[in-house]
Protein backbone atom coordinates (compact mmCIF):
# COMPACT_ATOMS: atom_id res chain seq x y z
CA UNK A 1 0.00 0.00 0.00
CA UNK A 2 1.15 3.72 -0.97
CA UNK A 3 0.51 5.54 1.45
CA UNK A 4 1.73 9.08 -0.51
CA UNK A 5 -0.95 8.54 -3.17
CA UNK A 6 -2.83 10.10 -0.27
CA UNK A 7 -1.12 11.99 1.71
CA UNK A 8 0.84 14.04 -0.84
CA UNK A 9 -0.61 17.40 -2.36
CA UNK A 10 -1.71 15.44 -5.64
CA UNK A 11 -3.18 12.83 -3.26
CA UNK A 12 -5.19 15.61 -1.30
CA UNK A 13 -5.96 17.51 -4.51
CA UNK A 14 -7.87 14.05 -5.67
CA UNK A 15 -9.57 13.49 -2.92
CA UNK A 16 -10.71 16.80 -2.45
CA UNK A 17 -12.08 16.69 -6.11
CA UNK A 18 -13.84 12.97 -5.09
CA UNK A 19 -15.20 14.30 -2.14
CA UNK A 20 -16.64 17.58 -4.03
CA UNK A 21 -17.69 16.13 -6.95
CA UNK A 22 -19.55 13.49 -5.48
CA UNK A 23 -21.30 16.30 -3.05
CA UNK A 24 -22.69 18.29 -6.26
CA UNK A 25 -24.32 15.21 -7.75
CA UNK A 26 -25.37 13.74 -4.74
CA UNK A 27 -27.48 17.31 -3.77
CA UNK A 28 -28.83 17.97 -7.33
CA UNK A 29 -30.05 14.46 -7.46
CA UNK A 30 -31.44 14.83 -4.14
CA UNK A 31 -33.63 17.76 -5.96
CA UNK A 32 -34.64 15.60 -8.90
CA UNK A 33 -34.29 18.88 -11.47
CA UNK A 34 -31.67 17.92 -13.60
CA UNK A 35 -33.83 17.12 -16.73
CA UNK A 36 -32.93 17.92 -20.29
CA UNK A 37 -29.50 18.04 -22.12
CA UNK A 38 -27.87 20.65 -19.62
CA UNK A 39 -28.73 18.75 -16.61
CA UNK A 40 -27.94 15.41 -18.23
CA UNK A 41 -24.34 16.81 -19.01
CA UNK A 42 -23.59 18.05 -15.42
CA UNK A 43 -24.72 15.16 -13.60
CA UNK A 44 -22.50 13.12 -15.75
CA UNK A 45 -19.38 15.19 -15.87
CA UNK A 46 -19.50 14.75 -11.93
CA UNK A 47 -20.43 11.19 -11.65
CA UNK A 48 -17.79 10.69 -14.51
CA UNK A 49 -15.06 12.47 -12.80
CA UNK A 50 -15.99 10.89 -9.15
CA UNK A 51 -15.40 7.43 -10.64
CA UNK A 52 -12.08 8.30 -12.34
CA UNK A 53 -10.47 9.90 -9.87
CA UNK A 54 -12.21 7.38 -7.55
CA UNK A 55 -10.17 4.51 -9.56
CA UNK A 56 -7.06 6.65 -9.91
CA UNK A 57 -6.46 6.70 -6.44
CA UNK A 58 -7.33 3.03 -6.16
CA UNK A 59 -4.77 2.10 -8.48
CA UNK A 60 -1.81 4.86 -7.24
CA UNK A 61 -2.97 3.38 -3.19
CA UNK A 62 -2.60 -0.79 -4.34
CA UNK A 63 0.19 0.36 -6.78
CA UNK A 64 -1.26 -1.74 -9.46
CA UNK A 65 -1.02 1.11 -12.13
CA UNK A 66 1.99 -0.14 -13.52
CA UNK A 67 0.60 -3.34 -14.92
CA UNK A 68 -1.76 -1.23 -17.07
CA UNK A 69 -0.56 -1.20 -20.95
CA UNK A 70 -0.37 2.61 -21.18
CA UNK A 71 1.45 5.54 -19.89
CA UNK A 72 0.03 5.79 -16.77
CA UNK A 73 1.96 9.39 -16.28
CA UNK A 74 0.32 10.55 -19.65
CA UNK A 75 -3.23 9.50 -18.76
CA UNK A 76 -3.25 11.18 -15.34
CA UNK A 77 -2.17 14.18 -16.91
CA UNK A 78 -4.84 14.17 -19.49
CA UNK A 79 -7.82 13.43 -17.03
CA UNK A 80 -6.91 16.14 -15.02
CA UNK A 81 -7.06 18.63 -17.50
CA UNK A 82 -10.36 17.39 -18.82
CA UNK A 83 -12.12 17.32 -15.79
CA UNK A 84 -10.67 20.49 -15.13
CA UNK A 85 -12.46 21.61 -18.04
CA UNK A 86 -15.20 19.69 -17.70
CA UNK A 87 -15.97 20.69 -14.36
CA UNK A 88 -15.60 24.24 -15.30
CA UNK A 89 -18.22 24.17 -17.93
CA UNK A 90 -20.65 22.45 -15.65
CA UNK A 91 -20.07 24.58 -12.94
CA UNK A 92 -20.85 27.93 -15.63
CA UNK A 93 -24.23 25.82 -16.96
CA UNK A 94 -26.09 24.73 -14.02
CA UNK A 95 -26.77 27.65 -12.13
CA UNK A 96 -27.39 29.76 -15.66
CA UNK A 97 -29.48 27.23 -16.38
CA UNK A 98 -31.52 25.83 -13.28
CA UNK A 99 -31.36 28.27 -10.25
CA UNK A 100 -33.51 31.43 -10.77
CA UNK A 101 -33.49 34.47 -8.59
CA UNK A 102 -34.39 34.76 -5.81
CA UNK A 103 -32.96 31.80 -4.24
CA UNK A 104 -35.01 31.47 -0.92
CA UNK A 105 -36.65 27.64 -1.31
CA UNK A 106 -34.76 24.67 0.54
CA UNK A 107 -34.37 22.85 -3.25
CA UNK A 108 -32.75 26.08 -4.43
CA UNK A 109 -30.19 26.52 -1.50
CA UNK A 110 -29.33 22.83 -2.31
CA UNK A 111 -28.76 23.60 -5.92
CA UNK A 112 -26.31 26.48 -4.44
CA UNK A 113 -24.20 24.36 -2.63
CA UNK A 114 -24.08 22.02 -5.59
CA UNK A 115 -22.71 24.53 -7.62
CA UNK A 116 -20.61 25.93 -4.75
CA UNK A 117 -19.16 22.24 -4.64
CA UNK A 118 -18.58 21.81 -8.08
CA UNK A 119 -16.76 25.20 -8.46
CA UNK A 120 -14.09 23.91 -4.95
CA UNK A 121 -13.92 20.64 -7.66
CA UNK A 122 -12.78 22.45 -10.17
CA UNK A 123 -10.18 24.13 -8.26
CA UNK A 124 -9.12 21.12 -6.94
CA UNK A 125 -8.81 19.71 -10.37
CA UNK A 126 -7.04 22.45 -11.43
CA UNK A 127 -4.35 22.04 -8.78
CA UNK A 128 -3.73 18.89 -9.44
CA UNK A 129 -2.72 19.88 -13.41
CA UNK A 130 -0.45 22.77 -11.84
CA UNK A 131 0.94 19.57 -9.62
CA UNK A 132 1.88 17.46 -12.58
CA UNK A 133 2.42 19.86 -15.03
CA UNK A 134 6.02 19.21 -16.39
CA UNK A 135 8.81 21.42 -15.34
CA UNK A 136 11.09 23.19 -17.99
CA UNK A 137 13.50 20.19 -19.56
CA UNK A 138 11.29 17.33 -17.92
CA UNK A 139 9.55 15.45 -20.82
CA UNK A 140 9.04 12.55 -19.55
CA UNK A 141 5.40 12.25 -20.36
CA UNK A 142 4.07 14.57 -23.27
CA UNK A 143 0.83 15.49 -21.85
CA UNK A 144 2.01 16.80 -19.09
CA UNK A 145 3.66 19.93 -20.73
CA UNK A 146 2.12 23.05 -22.04
CA UNK A 147 1.20 21.21 -25.55
CA UNK A 148 0.14 18.35 -24.47
CA UNK A 149 -2.10 19.40 -21.75
CA UNK A 150 -3.40 22.27 -24.99
CA UNK A 151 -3.99 19.14 -26.94
CA UNK A 152 -6.71 17.98 -24.20
CA UNK A 153 -7.92 21.56 -24.50
CA UNK A 154 -8.28 21.99 -28.21
CA UNK A 155 -9.89 18.22 -28.41
CA UNK A 156 -12.59 19.54 -25.69
CA UNK A 157 -13.42 22.89 -27.75
CA UNK A 158 -13.56 21.06 -30.62
CA UNK A 159 -16.32 18.40 -28.92
CA UNK A 160 -18.39 22.02 -27.43
CA UNK A 161 -18.09 23.32 -30.87
CA UNK A 162 -20.20 19.94 -32.00
CA UNK A 163 -22.23 20.24 -29.68
CA UNK A 164 -23.48 23.94 -30.73
CA UNK A 165 -23.51 23.12 -34.59
CA UNK A 166 -26.91 24.04 -36.28
CA UNK A 167 -28.18 24.76 -39.67
CA UNK A 168 -24.72 24.62 -41.70
CA UNK A 169 -25.57 22.61 -44.88
CA UNK A 170 -26.04 23.95 -48.09
CA UNK A 171 -23.57 27.09 -47.21
CA UNK A 172 -19.45 25.84 -48.62
CA UNK A 173 -18.17 28.27 -46.23
CA UNK A 174 -20.14 26.47 -42.85
CA UNK A 175 -19.05 23.45 -44.37
CA UNK A 176 -15.52 23.81 -45.03
CA UNK A 177 -15.30 25.26 -40.93
CA UNK A 178 -16.87 21.85 -40.27
CA UNK A 179 -14.91 20.30 -42.04
CA UNK A 180 -11.86 22.11 -39.74
CA UNK A 181 -13.23 21.63 -36.86
CA UNK A 182 -13.63 17.88 -37.85
CA UNK A 183 -9.98 17.17 -39.46
CA UNK A 184 -8.27 19.12 -36.23
CA UNK A 185 -10.24 17.05 -33.79
CA UNK A 186 -9.68 14.06 -34.80
CA UNK A 187 -5.78 14.08 -35.37
CA UNK A 188 -5.41 15.95 -31.99
CA UNK A 189 -7.54 12.94 -30.75
CA UNK A 190 -5.26 10.23 -32.08
CA UNK A 191 -2.18 12.21 -31.16
CA UNK A 192 -3.90 11.85 -27.17
CA UNK A 193 -4.36 8.31 -27.74
CA UNK A 194 -1.52 7.13 -29.21
CA UNK A 195 0.69 9.09 -26.44
CA UNK A 196 -1.76 7.33 -23.43
CA UNK A 197 -1.21 3.64 -25.70
CA UNK A 198 2.80 3.87 -26.13
CA UNK A 199 1.93 3.69 -29.68
CA UNK A 200 4.27 7.07 -30.90
CA UNK A 201 7.38 4.86 -31.10
CA UNK A 202 5.80 2.99 -34.02
CA UNK A 203 5.97 6.62 -36.11
CA UNK A 204 8.45 6.23 -39.10
CA UNK A 205 8.87 10.36 -38.78
CA UNK A 206 10.12 12.20 -36.15
CA UNK A 207 7.41 13.38 -33.87
CA UNK A 208 8.09 16.64 -32.77
CA UNK A 209 8.70 18.37 -36.26
CA UNK A 210 5.97 16.03 -36.68
CA UNK A 211 3.85 17.86 -34.47
CA UNK A 212 5.05 21.39 -35.57
CA UNK A 213 4.33 21.10 -38.95
CA UNK A 214 0.64 19.69 -38.26
CA UNK A 215 0.23 22.62 -35.38
CA UNK A 216 1.03 24.92 -38.40
CA UNK A 217 -1.08 23.51 -40.56
CA UNK A 218 -4.35 23.55 -37.93
CA UNK A 219 -3.70 27.01 -37.24
CA UNK A 220 -4.27 27.98 -40.83
CA UNK A 221 -7.04 25.38 -41.21
CA UNK A 222 -8.52 27.42 -38.04
CA UNK A 223 -7.52 31.14 -38.89
CA UNK A 224 -10.13 30.20 -42.45
CA UNK A 225 -12.47 28.94 -39.83
CA UNK A 226 -12.27 32.13 -37.69
CA UNK A 227 -12.81 34.36 -40.93
CA UNK A 228 -15.37 32.02 -42.71
CA UNK A 229 -17.67 31.03 -40.19
CA UNK A 230 -19.24 34.74 -38.95
CA UNK A 231 -19.30 35.83 -42.01
CA UNK A 232 -21.77 33.08 -43.55
CA UNK A 233 -23.20 32.57 -39.95
CA UNK A 234 -24.37 36.20 -39.53
CA UNK A 235 -24.67 37.63 -43.27
CA UNK A 236 -27.95 39.54 -43.64
CA UNK A 237 -29.61 38.17 -40.50
CA UNK A 238 -29.62 39.93 -37.28
CA UNK A 239 -30.28 39.15 -33.66
CA UNK A 240 -33.71 37.64 -33.27
CA UNK A 241 -36.13 38.32 -30.30
CA UNK A 242 -36.83 36.81 -28.37
CA UNK A 243 -33.75 34.54 -28.61
CA UNK A 244 -34.06 31.22 -26.10
CA UNK A 245 -31.95 28.72 -24.66
CA UNK A 246 -32.06 26.76 -29.01
CA UNK A 247 -31.39 29.50 -30.75
CA UNK A 248 -29.61 29.49 -34.27
CA UNK A 249 -28.28 32.80 -33.70
CA UNK A 250 -27.17 32.60 -29.86
CA UNK A 251 -25.54 29.24 -31.23
CA UNK A 252 -23.13 30.47 -34.13
CA UNK A 253 -22.20 33.21 -31.55
CA UNK A 254 -20.74 30.47 -29.35
CA UNK A 255 -19.01 28.53 -32.35
CA UNK A 256 -17.67 31.92 -33.43
CA UNK A 257 -15.99 32.35 -29.77
CA UNK A 258 -15.21 28.94 -29.85
CA UNK A 259 -13.49 28.72 -33.07
CA UNK A 260 -11.36 32.22 -31.84
CA UNK A 261 -10.40 30.38 -28.27
CA UNK A 262 -8.91 27.14 -30.56
CA UNK A 263 -6.94 29.55 -32.86
CA UNK A 264 -5.21 30.88 -29.81
CA UNK A 265 -4.73 27.67 -28.29
CA UNK A 266 -3.23 26.44 -31.78
CA UNK A 267 -0.62 29.13 -31.43
CA UNK A 268 0.05 29.27 -28.17
CA UNK A 269 0.35 24.94 -29.69
CA UNK A 270 2.52 25.95 -32.06
CA UNK A 271 5.15 28.20 -30.29
CA UNK A 272 5.51 25.61 -27.48
CA UNK A 273 5.90 23.09 -29.64
CA UNK A 274 8.74 25.05 -31.75
CA UNK A 275 10.81 26.09 -28.82
CA UNK A 276 10.55 22.22 -27.72
CA UNK A 277 12.00 21.11 -30.93
CA UNK A 278 14.20 23.88 -32.37
CA UNK A 279 15.43 26.01 -28.78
Amino acid sequence: VNLRALTSWVGIARLSAVVLSCLAFSLVASTGRFGGPYGTWCMFTWCFCFIVTLLVLLLELLELYPVLPLSWDDFTSAFSMLATLMVFTSSVVFPTTFISSPCSSNLCARQAVATTASCLCFLAYALEVSLTRAKPGDISSFLSTVPGLLKVFEAYVACLIFSLLDKYSGEPGLMWCVAVYSICFIFTFLIIIFTIGRCLTYIPCPLEKMLVGYNFLALLMYLTATVLWPLYSFRGQSRPDPCGTNCSWNKHLGVTFLTIFNLIAYLVDLVYSTRMVFV
